[in-house]
């Protein structure tokens, strides 16, 4: 006799593939089509023994607390700042991440974000695109190659984007929780001393601990002639101070992916033209997503198998 499928919760769209094979191995319910989850969660919340979600959306203690037979919270991504991991653990929830796979594409979009924002590329595209090529003329960017780059967090992500800005002969600092000597950079335990002493200040750390990095006062240190770039988490970043400092223009410019409210953006972000913005799209690749995906059925079909998943963060 065999067992019925397990039911499942998926909270956002996965690719195809992976959705492909979560429906041929669960009963997949899809939360995001429903505009009153309420209604799905009615009907078939005592029975979702795993959610797949990602590391921005998580999972709400609320939501978490109609799924009496959840076993599993499978995340993919790094991020276990929208998941509570103490109220998992006491639940006895299993939480899973994505580790490894994505540090590449952040780090890519990084570099992107640092040579769109130095060297105008978006407002360079808009006129070309706007038929304005000469008739209007774009001031002059800013040089990429040799600047100062400074990372805040040199976690994997942070270590991959300084091998990145190495390449474009960048001197790189870095501030963190703790001194990484091997890594052969300057390190700057004070974030307004670091923001300071480089051109350019990237936000690379996690969230988890929640709390604002970048103040109104990092920012001023940054300066005129500084730049922002963040692809870590938007709460890390005051962003009316971010949007104060960039309308007043106490800081040059800022790339961003990822905002305090996400999908929503703050009008004077979206309308200021030293601004280059993306839709959180730090992992953004077929070939990543892909990966990520396989990671998270290997987590659930280790969880359901009665064993440890390979990726966990917390649980039994």
């Amino acid at each position: 006799m065999h067992n019925p499928p397990i039911d499942i919760l998926l909270t956002q769209p996965v690719p195809e593939a992976i959705d492909a094979e979560l429906v041929s191995r669960y009963n997949v319910h899809r939360l995001y089509q429903y505009e009153q989850p309420q209604q799905l969660l009615a009907e078939v919340g005592p029975r979702i023994r795993g959610v797949v979600t990602g590391g921005a959306k998580g999972l709400s203690n609320a939501l978490m607390d109609q799924l009496p037979a959840l076993e599993i919270i499978a995340i993919s991504g790094i991020g276990t700042d929208a998941v509570d991991l103490h109220h998992a653990a006491g639940r006895g929830v299993q939480v899973t991440t994505t580790p490894g796979v994505l540090t590449a594409d952040v780090a890519d979009l990084a570099m992107g974000l640092i040579i769109s924002s130095l060297r105008r590329l978006g407002e360079g595209e808009r006129l070309v695109r706007d038929g304005l090529w000469g008739t209007v003329n774009l001031p002059l960017a800013r040089k990429v190659s040799g600047i100062e780059l400074g990372i805040v967090g040199l976690g994997e992500v942070g270590k991959a984007i300084a091998r990145r800005a190495a390449a474009f002969d960048m001197a790189i600092a870095y501030n963190g929780r703790r001194e990484q000597p091997e890594s052969g950079y300057r390190y700057e335990p004070d974030l307004v001393a670091l923001a300071r002493s480089v051109d350019v200040l990237v936000v690379a750390a996690s969230a988890d601990g929640g709390q604002v990095l970048v103040t109104a006062e990092v920012l001023d240190a940054l300066g005129p002639q500084g730049y922002l770039i963040n692809v870590a988490r938007g709460k890390l970043v005051d962003e009316q101070a971010l949007v104060d400092a960039l309308r007043e223009q106490r800081i040059a410019g800022a790339g961003l992916d990822v905002f305090v409210d996400e999908p929503n953006v703050p009008p004077a972000l979206r309308d200021l033209n030293q601004v280059a913005l993306q839709p959180h799209r730090g992992s953004a690749t077929l070939q990543t997503r892909l990966e990520m995906g396989r990671m998270v059925l290997n987590n659930l079909e280790a969880c359901f198998r009665g064993e440890a998943p390979p990726n966990r963060v917390t649980g039994r």
